[in-house]
């Protein structure tokens, strides 16, 4: 439990941590910490079973109540470190009457539903994540899509000899010898022109 725990909250904040510099990392590290979460919910239903109990339904009091809980947005300072800890423990408190219960049935049974909140959150966070990567693309996508741009404006900035082999315009390229003009068709046609 413990481990499935840590790995689901591990992966979310890498997952952050990741999303200025590689959607893709983004989605799959929030997938992971998806599938973390799923684990732990699993042995949460175990546990409750294995007490000779049952999961409670959606449509008991209890259940009802836990979920009727909104948690509050959390605040965004200078002092992260501290205020986001400071939010945790504000939102645990509203769930304290479940979660310091003496019987752990209880506390099983109101993160159960904790979970699934959760899981329901992730869900739709891969699925904002996904639309941006479609949108946007990644950091290595956009530095790409930026090197294309780069090339097709040299391109057009000079005049490009035609190729001696095929006739196809030619384009600046680099080797360990220096610069050369080098045909567009390459590889089909490996035509080369000293700069």
């Amino acid at each position: 439990m413990t481990q499935a725990a840590r790995s689901g909250r591990q992966n979310i904040i890498e997952g952050s941590e990741r999303s200025s510099t590689s959607k893709d990392t983004e989605m799959k590290l929030t997938d992971v910490a998806r599938a973390s979460l799923s684990e732990l919910r699993g042995d949460y239903e175990v546990f409750i079973i294995d007490s000779g109990e049952l999961p409670w339904s959606v449509h008991s009091e209890e259940a009802r109540a836990v979920n009727a809980i909104s948690i509050d947005p959390a605040p965004f300072t200078d002092d992260m470190v501290h205020e986001s800890a400071k939010h945790a423990l504000e939102q645990r408190r509203k769930y304290a009457r479940w979660l310091d219960s003496q019987d752990p049935v209880v506390a099983a049974n109101a993160m159960l539903l904790i979970i699934g909140r959760a899981l329901n959150m992730l869900k739709s966070q891969i699925a904002a994540q996904g639309k941006a990567f479609e949108e946007s693309g990644g950091f290595s996508e956009r530095l790409t899509t930026r090197r294309l741009e780069a090339r097709e404006e040299q391109r057009n900035a000079e005049p490009s000899p035609p190729c001696p082999q095929c006739d196809q315009p030619m384009r600046r390229r680099r080797s360990a010898k220096g610069e050369f003009w080098g045909c567009t068709g390459y590889p089909t046609c490996k035509g080369t022109k000293p700069i």
